[in-house]
């Protein structure tokens, strides 16, 4: 039985260093989604944005502050289409361009970029498709229409004819608007098409706006007040809406299945929400040095080697010279305050006796949403702090290619987010790739994959759900990072090295094993689209009965998961 065709939309896909359309960890995703599909031959295409200006260049300024700088990218390597549709956008006809990633241009699926910056179109509908996540509101619901209805009309002129729409996160929800409306109103039409993945519990990630500035915007594609509210409410939810108009949707780890089951409870008529753990492309992330490493010793060297490469990076660019024998730790991420990159500096005297020691070195690197004032602020404050202490860098400009050398370079791969918040936290999984030890709060896909003793670190204690106030648990997590990395990760670094190569052998083969994203397209296949295309076989129809009663009690899945408290 021939796979279903898939159009897989997101708003941004990274696919590689040279194409800006992406932010963060959700591009990095649909990126390894991508490359992957590419790499298996599956049946697939990438929806996407192409924005003008990327989502934005972060340096540092004369002030030794961060700022946010926008520069027009201008792209040789995509393939002109010549296809044109049109989207009514806040009354306003826009004209949308599609252009192609050829798939042996990155090694990925073929991907459709759509920007409506072109001559045709008004000063105020060439800015959609400039700046990724623009805080203007009607531009973000511009920016969500052209990508869903412009997405499935472009898909349509091209002639790819796709059995299943998968919306990556709910920026992507018109393209379910738009077929509601080219199959006249039947919901369940649309249903048997479309499938959903929600990313986040963060409320900030679940998008919601008033109903009539959406009916405004065109984002219904002419579907009815009423309708719109039926399905997402007058205060509109992308994720409720999504949920209802999906035959089924996904989490991205085993705990966040569970967390987004019992979060997205009370939503009536809600589809299964079934847990596909995330992954990252081995092909792409794993340096070839460590990838050939086999004994304790090759291991080592190939650390040392990277480790190099990174260092030499920072004193190019940063000025500080680092050690390339001082136990290293990176925390690279997404600046939003529920990540906590200022847990391991909440004890000021105890990190710095630790740094004038040289028993560590800290790296910190990542970008904050422009419009996030508290997210900036993290970033100068720790920066600032890094200008006076030794052993200290902060890294502007966080993309793939920096992402890269910080995952090669890195020991110790941190990641504290705030347990439930981080659904799945990819990076650390590259990081296990290139033997940096996933050291994390237990949240994500660390309650699976990361294992104590065995390759890496845990920040686990008694008590560790127990309802306690926000200050009360950073200070607990906080006291837990340095006891791990004062009675286990140092002694163990300088003490006994073929244990750590050890661990590093592990952390490989952990990731190699299982979050490889070639395994998590094919568990897309099996587990979601398949049974969509193939108008619901008796496996589909068995895995959606269990989905309906997980829905209903999370707790009758804890059984699948023995080791998420």
């Amino acid at each position: 039985m021939a796979l279903p065709n898939v159009a897989y939309f997101s708003m941004e896909i990274a696919l590689d260093q040279s194409l800006a359309t992406y932010s963060g960890g959700l591009g990095f995703l649909a990126g390894a989604h991508m490359q992957s599909a590419g790499y298996l031959q599956m049946p697939m295409v990438g929806v996407t944005m192409l924005w003008s200006y990327g989502y934005y260049d972060q340096r540092i300024n004369q002030n030794g502050e961060v700022e946010v700088a926008y520069i027009r990218k201008h792209y040789d390597f995509l393939t002109d289409l010549n296809v044109y549709t049109t989207v009514k956008v806040f009354g306003e006809d826009v004209k949308v361009k599609a252009y192609r990633v050829e798939g042996d241009l990155f090694g990925s699926c073929p991907v459709y970029l759509l920007t409506t910056d072109i001559d045709g179109n008004s000063e105020w509908a060439r800015r959609i498709s400039h700046k990724l996540y623009d805080g203007d509101e009607k531009i973000r619901i511009a920016q969500e229409t052209i990508l869903g209805i412009g997405g499935v009309r472009i898909l349509q002129e091209v002639g790819y004819h796709f059995d299943v729409v998968h919306m990556n996160e709910g920026h992507a929800l018109p393209a379910a608007f738009e077929l509601l409306r080219q199959f006249n109103g039947d919901l369940n039409a649309v249903k048997k098409k479309t499938v959903f993945t929600t990313h986040t519990p963060v409320a900030a990630g679940n998008e919601v706006h008033w109903v009539d500035t959406l009916i405004e915007g065109g984002f219904f594609a002419g579907c009815p007040r009423e309708k719109a509210i039926e399905l997402g409410g007058e205060n509109f939810s992308l994720t409720v809406a999504a949920l209802r108009m999906s035959r089924v949707a996904n989490a991205v780890s085993q705990l966040h299945g569970l967390v987004a089951n019992k979060m997205w409870d009370w939503v009536q008529g809600r589809c299964p929400i079934r847990a596909i753990t995330n992954a990252v492309n081995q092909h792409y992330w794993q340096d070839p040095r460590f990838a050939s490493a086999e004994s304790y010793q090759e291991l080592l060297d190939a650390k040392k080697e990277m480790k190099k490469d990174l260092f030499q990076y920072i004193s190019d660019t940063q000025g500080k010279r680092f050690d390339p024998n001082v136990l290293t730790i990176t925390w690279a991420r997404r600046f939003a305050d529920y990540k906590r990159a200022w847990l391991i500096l909440m004890d000021k005297p105890r990190i710095e006796k630790l740094l004038n020691e040289n028993k560590v070195q800290l790296i910190f690197a990542g970008k904050f949403h422009p419009d996030d004032t508290m997210g900036k602020e993290m970033f100068n404050k720790i920066l600032k702090e890094s200008y006076n202490m030794k052993n200290v860098v902060v890294l502007p400009g966080y993309e793939l290619a920096l992402s890269a050398k910080l995952k090669k370079g890195s020991d110790i791969w941190l990641n504290t987010p705030l347990r439930p918040f981080e659904a799945s936290g990819t990076s650390g999984m590259s990081a296990n790739l290139n033997g940096a030890l996933h050291f994390s709060t237990y949240d994500g896909w660390t309650v699976e994959g990361t294992f104590p003793g065995i390759n890496g670190y845990t920040v686990e204690y008694p008590g560790l759900d127990d309802d306690i106030p926000w200050e009360e648990r950073h200070w607990k997590d906080h006291q837990c990072v340095m006891n791990t990395l004062e009675n286990e990760i140092i002694p163990t670094y300088y003490n006994n090295p073929d244990e750590w190569a050890r661990l590093m052998r592990q952390a490989k083969r952990t990731a190699e094993a299982y979050f490889n994203s070639d395994r998590m397209v094919i568990e897309y296949y099996n587990r979601v689209y398949k049974p969509i295309a193939h108008g619901g076989s008796q496996a589909g129809q068995d895995e959606e009965g269990t989905d309906a009663k997980i829905a209903e009690n999370p707790n009758l899945d804890a059984w699948t998961f023995s080791n998420i408290k």
